[in-house]
């Protein structure tokens, strides 16, 4: 979806495939070999492009910042920090599997945190259930009222066209080669549609009219306020209804706005700059062992080469080498407002969540780290790559690619990754075989559990079997439990020591 929007926005010629099958290429936002290989993205990527529907009468176009965020479970943890970032989120569902457990988890984060949402039902050119069925399930199961601003013309398998609900109008689609390029629309009266379509125009009409008497159209206040929820039938393969959804996306999404700070102010767009930094990606460039802090402005002006200050340690910070990104490309930005994602390069200093500002000072709430439920130990093959090793753990981890948990018997020679799902562990070995040549060993440890404790509680912690305390690289000592009946036993037995829950991947 991610391809065909850029492809819409006129951003790429051609619209590639997530496993890139003969001749037509991958995407620009699946770029890790991981990824092509697999189909699927294991890391968030941030697109900017300029976008200007072809109903508007602006020679102004809409700057739409978009972060394609991972679908895998395992990977949520990276998916709720670009959601700590945005103002709006697209949720796409699969016609034909609806809502599987992990959109569930990201519809939740998304209430949560009050970002209106944009239901996106993709691959309706498969088969696949009602659009009916579909806004039954999403009604009963999270409580959101969908309101399609189109209906498909055709079952799920059998995409023609789209019924414009506030025009009547039909939008018919044609197939392109490969849907590697635009897909051409006619636009057509009810009559011609009824002329051309038959039965499937008919079906759609009597759709329509009965969301209409249910009441379910859209309604701009409602959507801001997370109550409903616009939707749109796409096949993001074939490029249908992905115009669209940009369109949707320029009239509906919620312009850029202020943030709560940890004091409890509120800083507005229209204040000096600050910043708040979502994500570190290294690796991204071969040629260039660089790493890049994906910072989304909150207020104020950019202006490359400004010197900001650092909440988190005080300390000033220089900008010089600020980019804008598109996938792994990038290009030089001088300046950016409230609602840009900018990348600054070698930002070593800065980790996901932190604040940059310009004077009056603000620091915006911390990114909470999930409770982890996967614990391997890592280690090196050969002796001779320990340096690159540990040059490695330590990016794997300032990026969140994995928690990392040290203690006094382990040592730096086998850190214990912590994960919300296992294949995080696989995209850990991957890069550091491909980025620092250094081939590892995972092996997985008994644990399933983590609390976090305190130094007073660790030392008891320590003499009891099933458990290992840790202390994670931001400071915080966590105590790794074999199972939940451990854990009973020790909370039981030993009611005066410390044991916190971590935030869970699906609060």
């Amino acid at each position: 979806m991610t391809e065909a929007l850029a492809l819409h926005a006129h951003m790429i010629s051609e619209a590639g495939a997530v496993h890139g099958k003969g001749s037509r290429r991958a995407t620009v936002s699946d770029w890790m070999e991981m990824e092509k290989a697999r189909g699927i993205s294991v890391t968030s990527t941030a697109l900017q492009f300029n976008y200007t529907p072809e109903s508007s009468t602006s020679d102004i176009p809409n700057v739409i910042n978009l972060v394609d965020t991972p679908g895998h479970s395992d990977f949520s943890e990276d998916t709720y920090r670009v959601l700590t970032a945005v103002d709006a989120a697209v949720m796409l569902i699969d016609a034909a599997k609806g809502l599987e457990p992990q959109t569930l988890k990201l519809f939740q984060v998304c209430r949560h945190r009050g970002i209106p949402v944009i239901t996106v039902v993709n691959k309706w050119d498969r088969p696949g259930q009602t659009p009916l069925e579909l806004i039954d399930e999403i009604s009963e199961r999270i409580g959101l009222i969908p309101t399609p601003l189109y209906v498909p013309v055709g079952i799920a398998g059998d995409y023609r066209g789209l019924l414009d609900r506030r025009t009547g109008e039909y939008i018919h689609f044609e197939r392109t080669a490969g849907g590697a390029k635009i897909a051409p629309e006619i636009l057509m009266s009810a009559d011609d549609a009824a002329a051309r379509e038959g039965d499937a125009w008919v079906a759609a009409q009597e759709e329509s009219e009965l969301l209409a008497e249910l009441g379910q159209d859209h309604d701009q206040e409602m959507f801001l306020a997370g109550q409903t929820s616009p939707m749109i039938f796409t096949s993001a393969m074939l490029n249908f209804g992905v115009r669209q959804l940009l369109d949707a996306l320029v009239e509906f999404a919620p312009p850029p706005r202020g943030r709560e700070s940890v004091d409890g102010t509120e800083r507005e767009v229209t204040d000096p700059f600050s910043a708040v930094v979502f994500k570190v990606q290294a690796g991204m460039d071969t040629s260039h062992r660089d790493r890049l802090a994906y910072m989304r402005i909150v207020s104020g002006e950019f202006e490359r080469g400004m010197v900001v200050t650092h909440a988190q340690t005080g300390k000033p910070f220089a900008t010089k080498y600020a980019q804008a990104v598109f996938g792994r490309d990038r290009s030089t930005v001088d300046n950016a407002y409230p609602g840009d994602v900018v990348g600054l390069v070698n930002a070593m200093a800065l980790a996901p969540g932190d604040t940059l500002f310009i004077d009056p000072k603000v620091q915006y709430p911390p990114i909470p780290s999930f409770a982890p439920e996967h614990f391997s130990a890592l280690r090196v093959t050969t002796a001779d790559k320990y340096k690159q090793f540990r040059k490695a753990v330590d990016q794997m981890d300032a990026e969140g690619v994995v928690q990392v948990l040290r203690n006094d018997i382990r040592g730096d020679a086998s850190p214990v990754m912590a994960a919300v799902g296992p294949m995080q562990f696989e995209v850990v070995t991957a890069r550091m075989k491909a980025e620092f040549n250094v081939d590892t060993i995972v092996e997985p440890l008994g644990y399933s559990m983590a609390r976090r404790t305190d130094e007073a509680s660790a030392t008891e912690l320590d003499r009891q079997r099933g458990v290992e305390v840790f202390t994670r690289s931001d400071g915080a000592i966590l105590a790794l439990f074999s199972d939940k009946w451990r854990l009973q036993y020790i909370e039981k037995e030993h009611p005066d020591l410390f044991l916190e829950p971590l935030v869970a991947a699906a609060d």
